[in-house]
C-alpha cells in the first residue's frame, strides 16, 4: 500500500523545531500501517529535516549555536547573497543536514527512539511557512 500527502507545516522563526506531532496530527492514515516506511521530503532549499533530542529546548539552542559558528553569514568570499546575509548560509546549512528523512513504522507508529523527534531546521530568519510530502509505504492491517 502506498499514501502520499503534502502538508504545511507552521511557520516558524530561524532555529531547530520539534515538529512531530504537526506531522502526526495531519497524518491519521499511519494508523492503517503494520510494517513500512515513512519518507518526508522538505520541499525547499533553504531549510532542512533531521532526527535527534526531543526532551531537552538546550539541545536545539546548542544546534542553532553550532550551525552559526560553523557556517557564518558575511563571508567576503559568499556570492550568492541577493536575498540577504542568511540566503547562503541557509543553503549550505540544508545541504549538510539534508531534506528527507526515512523513518520506520511499526503497528501504525513512527518506530524512533523514545528520546527522538523530527526536526525542521530553519535557516532564514523569516523563512516563511514550509511544505512536506510525505509517502508512507508497506503493508496495512
Amino acid at each position: 500500500m502506498w499514501t502520499q500527502k503534502e502538508l504545511r507545516l507552521t511557520a516558524r522563526p530561524r532555529g531547530f523545531h520539534l515538529i512531530s506531532d504537526e506531522i502526526l496530527r495531519q497524518l491519521p492514515e499511519l494508523e492503517n500501517y503494520k510494517i513500512g516506511l515513512m519518507n518526508i521530503l522538505l520541499k525547499h532549499t533553504s531549510a532542512s529535516l533531521t532526527i535527534n533530542e526531543n526532551a531537552d529546548p538546550t539541545v536545539r539552542k546548542d544546534f542553532e549555536s553550532f550551525f552559526n559558528h560553523a557556517v557564518p553569514e558575511d563571508e567576503p568570499y559568499y556570492l550568492h547573497n541577493d536575498e540577504g546575509s542568511d540566503d547562503l548560509p541557509a543553503h549550505l546549512k540544508a545541504s549538510i543536514l539534508g531534506a528527507s528523512l526515512n523513518i520506520p513504522i511499526t503497528n501504525g507508529q513512527l518506530n524512533m527512539g523514545i528520546w527522538q523527534g523530527i526536526y525542521l531546521c530553519e535557516h532564514r530568519n523569516h523563512g516563511g511557512s514550509r511544505s512536506l510530502v510525505i509517502t508512507l509505504q508497506g503493508d496495512t492491517f
